[in-house]
């Protein structure tokens, strides 16, 4: 039996990890309904289970996607990206593949919570997601 329930958690985790290849793709697609449901589900699949060993290869990546939301999304997409960032980052940790992520998109964070222009729950998750991810992997004390 204990053989039989491993074969099948191990089936659960290489399709949780297929639709989350497939939600870090769709991040990236033209539309922005589509952008936002892709960021929909990796805030949920992000803040429900552990997942360092399958983010720690596909860091840059996902980072990189979520940047691009951030800079060219409006409102809801970027408030999303926000909080998907601060996700990673704390999956990331305080070591420096953590920092690495924190490093790359503060510059993005300050702007869009500057930005007076930008909608008010965008610029409360780029606030949140600089604080967190400030506190969680930031090397300067600074």
């Amino acid at each position: 039996g204990s053989e039989a329930a491993d074969e099948e958690a191990q089936e659960e985790e290489e399709e949780a990890e297929e639709r989350l290849k497939e939600s870090m793709d769709s991040v990236l697609d033209r539309s922005a309904k589509t952008r936002q449901a892709a960021l929909q589900s990796l805030r949920l699949a992000l803040s429900s289970r552990t997942l360092c060993e399958f983010l720690l290869e596909r860091r840059l990546t996902l980072t990189d996607a979520l940047e691009k939301c951030l800079k060219k999304g409006k409102g809801e997409e970027q408030a999303l990206a926000g909080t998907v960032l601060t996700l990673l980052c704390l999956q990331m940790g305080s070591g420096p593949q953590g920092e690495e992520v924190f490093r790359s998109a503060k510059p993005l964070l300050i702007s869009i919570l500057v930005d007076s222009a930008a909608s008010p729950v965008a610029r409360q998750s780029c606030a949140t997601a600089l604080g967190m991810c400030c506190y969680i992997a930031a090397a300067d004390l600074e």
